[in-house]
């Protein structure tokens, strides 16, 4: 007999897990909510999302007071109290913790903070902090184990100068010369904060763009900004190997124009993450996995197992903490017999580098490879009387809708407040709103918002701040 029973437990406390626990109890369910964390939040929380935007505040504070030089504005350099910096840091994460804590207990969700394995489809092992050991049957489980960094093989050689993202996100030092490998969201984030803080990073991707999957035209301001910042942006380039030595990291590289050899003070690995499914013991269910480690689901987050359900990382891309705060909801209303199921299709991307890029829906590089027929507006942030004022004209904004119709289909924006201003966006896309629709929704002046409004009247007729010659008829 188990020591204990609830009616709903959710493994993994992270913007899925608690999100999922909330929801079950606002509706009367008996909840455990198991964590093997200090504190929940899960990877989001503590060692991704929050701490990281945290130094990504303090990387912009700095190259503004840097920028404000062209403005007529000279300040000194600035002086880095890095334990003070960290403090900080840890400061957001532990107030954030301790607020889910707080609302644990307000929904009577019993929160265990303990390593769980499933050791059937009705009953979870826990293993304490203290070594103890009890177990913990249930009548459903939402599994949300959410995911870890990847470590190739070739570059995980036993020395702590070479991080992950978690590694790089305590902050240890401020290393000389940092190497990141992967030129992904994760790798420009971390890089832009070392480089603002005084590194000088080298940024080395096998494809030939960074931020492969995003569109060509949003990733090149932000490029021709990082170059600037960056020491250096090696595209088409692979890393062979890493070596420890006294004097840094050796990595041997491969590729056009770049050194066989460099060394570093520290790596960052970032290619990437792979899902929480070893270990779990989802093996003595009858959930099923996918060549990738990803839990197979169906649109209501069930699984294979009809008392298990799937949310976050561990159900399958795109690995993002509001895609799985989504699926919480749908898990939880499916559990109650309503109709729910994941049915959207505009999940938002944001990289929080700056400037800012963030797209959501179809993007043009997906409209051209299904070989679809749209219609692409861009308005430049350079016609914009706020981008102006603020000097950050590089941004753009970009529709893309059906030609026929006018229907947004998705969205791509690149500038700073990027990540703020795609919300407007998920929402066209979701409400099936046309061109139109944005056109003639005011928007207030002089915002960075209104730029959306003006790409709209560019596909219905001609944006007041920007003006195409019409086409001569032949």
């Amino acid at each position: 007999m188990a020591d204990k029973h609830a009616q709903l437990v959710v493994l993994g406390a992270g913007p899925g897990g608690y999100p999922a626990a909330f929801a079950a109890a606002d509706h009367g369910m008996n909840v455990v909510l198991v964590d093997e964390g200090k504190q929940p939040g899960g990877v989001c929380l503590n060692r991704g999302c929050i701490p990281s935007k945290a130094l990504l505040h303090v990387a912009k504070l700095i190259n503004e007071t840097r920028e404000a030089e062209e403005l007529g504005l000279t300040f000194t350099p600035p002086a880095i109290d890095i334990d003070k910096l960290r403090g900080f840091k840890n400061d957001v994460i532990g107030g954030l913790c301790g607020g889910v804590e707080t609302l644990c207990k307000a929904r009577k969700v019993e929160l265990i903070k303990a390593r769980g394995t499933l050791s059937d489809s009705s009953t979870l092992s826990l293993k304490h902090a203290d070594g103890s050991t009890s177990t913990l049957s249930f009548d459903h489980c939402i599994v949300a184990t959410g995911s870890l960094p990847a470590m190739p093989p070739i570059f995980d050689i036993g020395d702590d100068r070479v991080m992950d993202s978690t590694g790089a996100l305590e902050l240890q030092d401020v290393p000389d010369r940092l190497l990141v490998i992967g030129g992904g969201y994760i790798g420009l984030e971390m890089g832009s904060v070392y480089a603002a803080l005084g590194s000088a990073v080298t940024v080395v991707e096998m494809t030939a763009g960074l931020l492969p999957g995003a569109d060509r035209d949003l990733v090149n301001p932000l490029q021709k900004r990082l170059a600037k910042q960056f020491h250096a942006i090696h595209l088409k380039t692979r890393v062979n190997s890493l070596e420890s030595t006294d004097s840094g990291i050796v990595a041997s590289l491969e590729g056009e124009g770049v050194e066989p050899q460099l060394t570093f003070d520290r790596v960052l690995v970032s290619v990437g993450r792979r899902p929480n499914s070893r270990g779990v013991g989802l093996e003595n269910t009858s959930v099923e996995i996918d060549d990738k480690g990803f839990i197979k689901i169906d649109r209501n987050q069930r699984t294979a197992d009809p008392k298990i359900l799937a949310i976050g990382d561990i159900a399958g891309e795109p690995m993002l903490a509001h895609k799985a705060t989504r699926e919480a909801k749908i898990a939880v209303e499916t559990l109650l017999g309503e109709p729910a199921e994941f049915d959207n299709i505009a999940i938002p991307a944001v990289v929080f580098t700056d400037p800012e890029l963030a797209w959501c829906g179809i993007t043009e590089t997906e409209a051209k490879a299904e070989g679809r027929e749209v219609t692409v507006q861009r308005f430049p942030w350079a016609a914009s009387g706020r981008a102006q004022s603020i000097a950050r004209t590089e941004g753009i904004t970009k529709l893309i809708a059906d030609p026929k119709k006018q229907r947004i289909l998705g969205v791509g924006i690149v500038g700073p407040g990027a990540g703020e201003m795609i919300a407007e966006a998920v929402l066209a896309v979701e409400m099936g709103a046309t061109a139109r629709d944005l056109a003639d929704s005011i928007h207030a002046h002089p915002t960075l918002s209104e730029t959306m409004m003006e790409a709209a009247e560019g596909i219905i007729g001609q944006a007041t701040h920007q003006y195409r010659p019409p086409r001569k008829s032949r």
